[in-house]
């Protein structure tokens, strides 16, 4: 199987694809959920409540923080992560506006 090519794509296209990639892993999902419910910045909790190591826990962080979902402040030796609130509302609007893309209604379909 070969490389993808990225430049025959949008660029909408290529960020809504590196969003869901990121995305696509249940750990990344539930340490979104955990930074959401906190509703404050969180910093050392998510070990404990994933239940992932914590070099793991990093490695997921870095992915959500690489694609602009998460942003990190340094308090002392932590790195304490909360959401993105503007890249938060741009992937709402980018998935939305895909997901609500109109599909004819055909009695003939496959």
């Amino acid at each position: 199987m070969g490389l993808t090519k990225s430049e025959i794509f949008t660029p909408s296209q290529n960020e809504l694809a590196g969003i869901a990639k990121v995305l696509g892993h249940p750990a990344r999902i539930a340490i979104l959920q955990e930074i959401i419910k906190s509703k404050s910045c969180i910093c050392g909790d998510l070990v404990q409540e994933v239940g992932l190591a914590q070099p793991t826990i990093s490695q997921h962080l870095k992915e959500l923080k690489n694609i602009g979902l998460i942003k990190g402040d340094i308090e002392g030796t932590r790195v304490c992560y909360c959401i993105n609130t503007e890249k938060w509302a741009k992937v709402k609007q980018l998935f939305h506006s895909f997901l609500d893309t109109h599909i004819p209604n055909k009695d003939e379909c496959c």
